[in-house]
């Protein structure tokens, strides 16, 4: 059984700088609102949509549902939000194509992806005792965000902006579990999908804008001033799971934890003129390909994704690929590492709230 969650924290100290989540789009003409109260005038005015191609109504325990397909993505929703409905066929379309951007070659895939979206909390819970069975307590102490099990999103509407947040960041981990012949170590899967998690509207697509991720940049900027940040030998081996307290609550080593790997992976991509940024590709082109270097034991762990991730495996695997493929040299990573964290905070304020 596969599992990632994501959950958002808030922080003591308030950052303010960026826009966080993702930006409203322009107003458009929308149909007449009575139109919208009936569930065939809502189904005629979803099908209407380009990145929809069918729409039907989902008969389920739950609540009034919809079944949206795209091209990519089957999504099964409560929401009863029209504006809200109209925007998440063409976001996850959009995260589709962004995700596809991050590999070397493009894939494809004759199944779509499955998305659950629910209107309401409770809602989200009763599906998750009947999804994840005995599972499920592990998966309800998430209390504000969503999770991934078996190919499978399941999230429940917390605004609009934290919810394509969500959406973004979770089905980065639904793409790579399908595509990668290799599972990801925790801080490159978990980084990787923090530049899902900001965006604005842009000529009928969602553009990705990981360099404003408010929520993100304040949380490091917060952990910096604290000292309390993560030494890179440590972030490499662990993965939230390890962190994530009991009630699923805030917790200062996952906040820094996310918020390390996001600036990671940005230092990564964006430092020194792209010096990094073709280690970085030939990392992820490696694990794409089922190509590390791996012993018998080591492979059967990355491919299988019906075996959990465990902290050995991190703690085997995680340093030696980042040695191989990045740097051996890590108090030289981490001193770079850190003067890039100062640089992408430091227009960063923490407002202290009064």
């Amino acid at each position: 059984m596969l599992f990632r969650g994501l959950v958002f924290f808030s922080a003591a100290l308030t950052p303010i700088l960026f826009l966080s989540g993702c930006a409203r789009p322009s107003a458009k003409p929308s149909p007449q609102p009575a139109a919208l109260t009936t569930t065939e005038g809502l189904l005629q005015y979803l099908r209407e949509l380009p990145a929809v191609q069918q729409a039907q109504v989902w008969d389920n325990p739950y609540g009034a549902g919809l079944q949206i397909f795209t091209r990519h993505y089957e999504i099964f929703t409560t929401l009863e939000d029209p504006l809200m409905l109209r925007q998440v066929p063409s976001f996850v379309e959009s995260a589709y194509a962004e995700y596809q951007a991050q590999l070397p070659d493009k894939v494809s895939t004759n199944h779509r992806f499955v998305i659950y979206l629910f209107g309401l909390r409770s809602q989200w819970e009763q599906f998750t005792r009947d999804f994840a069975g005995p599972n499920a307590e592990v998966y309800l102490r998430i209390q504000r965000g969503a999770y991934t099990i078996n190919d499978v999103c399941v999230a429940y509407s917390i605004g609009r902006s934290q919810t394509f947040s969500v959406l973004g960041h979770e089905g980065w981990h639904q793409f790579n579990s399908r595509f990668f012949a290799f599972r990801l170590p925790s801080w490159l899967d978990e980084g990787v999908a923090t530049l899902f998690e900001t965006c604005q509207y842009r000529q009928g697509r969602f553009v990705f804008e990981p360099q404003q991720n408010l929520n993100r940049l304040g949380a490091l900027k917060e952990t910096m001033m604290s000292g309390r940040m993560i030494p890179l030998e440590q972030l490499l081996v662990l993965n939230p799971g390890q962190l994530l307290p009991e009630d699923g609550g805030a917790n200062e080593s996952v906040t820094a934890f996310y918020a390390q790997t996001y600036a990671l992976v940005r230092f990564l991509r964006e430092e020194f003129y792209g010096y990094y940024l073709r280690k970085y590709h030939t990392l992820m082109a490696a694990g794409l390909r089922g190509s590390w270097p791996l012993d018998e034991m080591e492979a059967k762990m990355a491919s299988d994704r019906n075996l959990p991730l465990t902290t050995a495996w991190n703690e085997r695997v995680s340093p030696r690929l980042f040695s191989l493929y990045i740097d051996s040299d890590l108090k030289k990573i981490e001193k770079e590492y850190r003067a890039f964290c100062e640089k992408i905070t430091y227009p960063v304020h923490l407002k202290v709230p009064q």
